[in-house]
């Protein structure tokens, strides 16, 4: 059945209970703080109106939606709680890589504004005292320091048996994503760029060796980087998730994507008679496992082809979205043009974008409900949305300090 739809040939084919906090505060999204700080244009001087107005029209905070009713408050409000939990997420990995104790000198972490994700010229002790059951001042030889707090350190230990137990999985996402390059290679440092994205370990370049059969290093001639090659191409994994949801629920797939024939005003079509004709260019799909390279530039089938391979790159990261620069680091690999944007745009019904002309996001939105959760959590998820209840609380029960994340008496 599902030939009709894609014309590629290919062979065949426990989550930790955590303790009820308090609950956080929503944050501000950005897009109601920029429509309320355009409400105040009228009220302003002519001067501070043009200085606002120029800030406002800024890629920084202008919308990469500009209708507000295609606007998905929900999956909007995803984005605003990366933001708001950016500091949590980046200080405690970077501390993480640091020797035991795991901790810095608070003037040295002051200079690292980007790596711990607090705002630039703020003061880091602020935000960590944001969290005190996670991070705490630590006062080493008349010296403060920034480090984890021993609830904390137990937390990354839980973390490290769920990267281990999600191994396996996680090779055969990377086996799949090699398999969508051109070439079958990918550098190890756009994969360690990546690794928050598709739930690796931070020290997956050193696990690569635990799947000989599957991967290898290898030396690229050319720049001296080294880069991950496939050793073996399986049939099996070469099945996109749209191929997989064909067979179970054909009329939504069919629904997913529209490659639309352009035609006139004047030609009388209702919605019913430009579906069919929009079905003429729009199946059969390509399969994004067929060597892109052979498809015509500048072609339906290779807009298709390319579509495609996002859609299947989104659907093997961990929340199914992923950050422009994200997309943007693979773009080589997956023979991506810069006319990309307007092809995702044009495909709605399959994708979101989310955030500002500088910095946006993609979201496949079958992955999600009305509410803007995931349909199905993978246990990093429900890991990470563990730690920021964590983080959002001031302080814990006698009876939970008792036990560590895990469960186990601490």
């Amino acid at each position: 059945m599902a030939r009709r739809l894609f014309c590629a040939t290919r062979a065949l084919l426990l989550p930790v209970p955590a303790p009820a906090p308090a609950p956080a505060p929503d944050p501000i999204s950005s897009a109601a703080a920029a429509e309320a700080a355009a409400s105040l244009l009228p009220l302003l001087p002519c001067k501070r109106r043009k200085k606002l107005l120029k800030k406002l029209n800024s890629p920084r905070v202008a919308p990469i939606e500009p209708e507000a009713a295609r606007r998905v408050p929900a999956l909007d409000a995803v984005l605003d709680r990366d933001t708001a939990f950016r500091f949590l997420h980046r200080a405690r990995s970077f501390l993480a890589s640091l020797p035991p104790p795991h901790r810095i000198p608070l003037s040295e972490a002051g200079k690292l504004h980007r790596e711990l994700g607090f705002p630039r010229g703020r003061k880091v002790a602020r935000s960590a005292a944001r969290h005190p059951l996670l991070f705490h001042l630590p006062v080493v030889d008349s010296v403060p320091h920034l480090a984890l707090t021993p609830f904390m350190r137990s937390l990354l230990e839980e973390e490290c048996r769920i990267h281990n137990a999600l191994l396996p999985s996680r090779g055969r996402a990377v086996r799949k994503l090699l398999m969508l390059t051109a070439h079958r290679r990918v550098p190890l440092a756009k994969l360690h760029h990546c690794r928050a994205v598709l739930g690796l370990p931070d020290d997956f370049r050193d696990r690569v060796r635990d799947f000989p059969d599957d991967f290898r290093i290898v030396v690229d001639p050319a720049d001296g980087r080294h880069v991950l090659e496939l050793v073996r191409w399986d049939p099996a994994l070469a099945v996109s998730a749209l191929e997989r949801d064909f067979v179970v629920d054909e009329r939504r797939v069919r629904r997913t994507f529209r490659f639309a024939v352009p035609h006139r005003r004047l030609m009388p079509l209702d919605a019913e008679d430009a579906d069919r004709l929009d079905a003429v260019t729009t199946f059969p799909l390509v399969s994004p496992y067929t060597n892109g390279a052979l498809l015509k530039p500048w072609t339906p089938e290779a807009e298709k082809y390319r579509v495609g391979v996002v859609h299947e790159f989104l659907s093997l990261t961990v929340e199914k979205r992923a950050m422009i620069h994200h997309i943007v680091e693979f773009k080589e690999e997956f023979g991506l043009t810069r006319h990309m944007y307007e092809s995702l745009k044009n495909q709605n019904r399959a994708f979101y974008l989310a955030g500002t002309e500088m910095n946006w996001a993609l979201f496949l939105r079958d992955a999600y409900d009305q509410n803007g959760v995931l349909k199905e959590k993978d246990p990093l998820v429900l890991f990470n949305e563990k730690l920021q209840r964590y983080a959002c609380m001031t302080k814990m029960n006698s009876g939970e300090a008792m036990t560590d994340a895990s469960g186990n008496l601490a």
